[in-house]
């Protein structure tokens, strides 16, 4: 089975979404001739938008849960909604032990991904992280591992 996980910005701007939606299906439909894996932790932007599509294109998701509270974090209700409905769309859900979202459960649970998959995707501008556990750090430690890193971005597009 082929394993593909997302790291990537929560927010995407509009113009890009085409774009990154593209690249996904892309690089998802690349893996036919075999069953498929995606990893997400289904945070809003690019884990949401990648394990819809994932789903669509006929993949397994596993969802990594970072921490016990983490469903308190999505303060949107249509936010909530979209992660919830992703949840319940999993083959498989792995909770890591933190009780509280902290960067430390992000990166924990970016790692986790990184470390289980033979492809990374990232929706990353190519900026540094704002935080631990961000894009940035998880391409970099996916790197390290030697694993395939694929960044999807508008050139030219930047982040507010």
């Amino acid at each position: 089975m082929k394993r593909i996980g997302i790291t990537g910005h929560r927010f995407i701007p509009p113009e890009a979404r085409g774009h990154i939606r593209a690249g996904m299906r892309a690089a998802l439909r690349g893996g036919r001739g075999g069953a498929l894996e995606a990893y997400s932790s289904l945070a809003v932007g690019a884990d949401q938008i990648f394990a819809d599509i994932a789903l669509s294109c006929g993949a397994e998701l596993t969802v990594v849960i970072p921490s016990g509270d983490y469903a308190n974090g999505f303060t949107d209700p249509a936010e909530l909604a979209g992660f919830q409905r992703l949840r319940d769309r999993a083959t498989r859900e792995v909770r890591l032990a933190f009780p509280h979202s902290t960067d430390e459960a992000y990166y924990a649970a970016g790692a986790y991904i990184a470390d289980r998959c033979d492809r990374l995707l990232a929706v990353w501008d190519g900026c540094p992280a704002r935080g631990r556990g961000g894009t940035a750090e998880i391409v970099q430690y996916a790197r390290d591992l030697g694993k395939p890193v694929t960044v999807i971005w508008r050139e030219g597009l930047v982040r507010p």
